[in-house]
């Protein structure tokens, strides 16, 4: 199981330089564009750091799916070095550390009772959310880049060979599984698998968005969200590689190359869909969904409709983060580790702040905080006023 999972892992890391290669050598005898230079603004709003951590561990040149993860006040995190840390939202105090001794590459994931976590040898831990005390561990048989989501009734994960399955809470024994096909070629990432009540709902690098029973593994629906075109591989890539967003009946998801729709919970339905290509992701509101492009845009859309409210061009080609909305304003990190801070009603910026270097994966809202994990394992806990 170790053998396959290198070579699935290693085969991921071939198909990631291949896609920088065939990237460069399209653009070598081209002006290549260099990212957007940041510009000077009349801030409108203070932001304050409230803590941060090191988890140490890291390694920027990686793209692992390590994001912050919430249960009520606790937040959990988990670095590349194998550290799973448990810390009050307000002050990031530490609660407990847990040395696992794994390179962890996915998680945590986090409710009923436990904190759970990826390795790049395709297992996953489980610890008490109280303790950190390890509860039982599973070999999954492929590395995981994602999130695992808890339901009631099984813990949900998704690995990097299209395979999603439940694990049992009480000792991880696998319950289900179900495996869809993936291109040759995919980007480095996974999508993180969401829960709705019963319901757990994924993407996978083919452009598809599966809905299963979390408790049977029973195939409620499947939607082909982003279908592949042109002729080569690279063409066609259709990765979903961030995690689904669930709001009460509703879905939205992004993908690359393809993307951004909002489906219905129940049937999968497409109520619309909007041709923008997205490997971060998206965060919601009540009025609307917020996405960062694969060139480094952000764009608002109209909940209801899809219909595009704005676009924010300035921040073109820096490496987005996944956007995060609170209190009206839109927070996404870059590759230099500043976060821009924009009004949610209209794109406009209204504050910079710096945090460490580049940020991959999806901040995290908690309360009146907006947290970020770097890709070196540095956890930055920010506080907009005003």
């Amino acid at each position: 199981m170790l053998r396959s999972t290198f070579v699935n892992r290693t085969a991921r890391l071939i198909a990631a330089a291949l896609v920088l290669a065939v990237l460069a050598a399209c653009d070598k005898d081209k002006d290549v564009e260099p990212p957007a230079e940041l510009v000077d603004f009349k801030e409108s709003l203070s932001v304050q750091r409230a803590w941060t951590i090191s988890l140490g561990g890291g390694d920027e040149v990686m793209r692992d799916g390590l994001a912050p993860a919430a249960v009520g006040d606790r937040v959990f995190l988990a670095g590349r070095g194998g550290d799973v840390v448990a810390v009050q939202a307000a002050s990031g105090k530490t609660i407990w550390r847990t040395r696992t001794g794994a390179e962890l590459t996915g998680g945590p994931g986090a409710g009923q009772g436990l904190v759970v976590v990826g390795t790049a040898d395709g297992e996953l831990l489980a610890l008490d959310e109280t303790t950190g005390t390890r509860r039982w561990s599973a070999k999954l048989g492929g590395e995981v880049l994602a999130a695992p989501a808890i339901s009631e009734s099984a813990v949900v994960v998704r690995t990097v060979a299209g395979r999603l399955l439940g694990l049992a809470l009480a000792d991880g024994k696998e319950l289900w599984r179900e495996d869809q096909q993936i291109p040759r070629l995919t980007l480095r990432g996974t999508g993180a698998p969401a829960i709705a009540g019963g319901t757990a709902v994924s993407g996978f690098d083919n452009g598809r968005v599966l809905a299963v029973d979390a408790a049977r593994g029973e195939v409620l629906w499947e939607q082909l969200v982003s279908p592949a075109r042109g002729r080569t591989e690279l063409e066609r890539l259709v990765d979903i590689d961030s995690a689904v967003k669930i709001s009460g009946s509703d879905i939205f998801v992004a993908g690359f190359q393809g993307r951004v729709s909002m489906l219905a919970l129940d049937t999968g339905q497409a109520w619309w869909s909007r041709d923008i290509s997205s490997h971060r992701g998206l965060d919601i509101d009540d009025e609307r969904v917020v996405v960062t492009s694969a060139m480094g845009e952000v764009i608002a859309l109209n909940r209801r409709t899809g219909v595009e409210t704005w676009r924010q061009n300035g921040l073109r080609l820096r490496r987005l983060s996944a956007p995060a909305i609170l209190g009206g304003r839109v927070a996404v990190a870059d590759f230099e580790g500043y976060v821009h801070w924009l009004d949610a009603a209209t794109g406009a910026f209204v504050a910079r702040s710096k945090t460490g270097g580049r940020t991959s994966n999806p901040p995290l809202v908690v309360g009146d905080l907006v947290i970020f994990q770097d890709d070196e394992g540095r956890v930055t806990a920010l506080r907009p006023k005003g």
